[in-house]
């Protein structure tokens, strides 16, 4: 099994910033990617950010692209998220996620909550 730790959240000023930190710890020798995901309130869970970790290659939702950035942390396994430029509606709960091709499937985090306020 895979347990994701997230940190960082919290509540913000609209322009300001917040990073988000999830680690993973357990059977993480075959991590395909991690990211994070968003759920507000009756709405969709969305993609905010992914990174690779066979070649390092980032995905974005279309509503974080400039604003949002997503790295690795060297040999850990860990990725911050960095949210620059903060907006209302980015206020969700976000969810660390990672995807393990050797156990062929996804685990979430427990989700840490971030409020923008305008």
């Amino acid at each position: 099994q895979v347990q994701l730790e997230e940190s960082g959240g919290g509540l913000v000023q609209a322009g300001g910033s917040l990073r988000l930190s999830c680690a993973a710890s357990g059977r993480t020798f075959s991590i395909y990617k991690m990211g994070w995901y968003r759920q507000a309130p009756e709405k969709e869970r969305e993609l905010v950010a992914r990174i690779s970790w066979t070649d390092g290659s980032t995905d974005y939702g279309d509503s974080v692209k400039g604003r949002f950035t997503i790295s690795r942390d060297g040999g850990k396994e860990m990725v911050s998220l960095l949210m620059n430029s903060l907006k209302p509606e980015d206020t969700a709960i976000y969810y660390c996620n990672l995807y393990s091709f050797g156990m062929g499937r996804e685990f979430w985090g427990q989700g840490t909550q971030v409020t923008v306020s305008s």
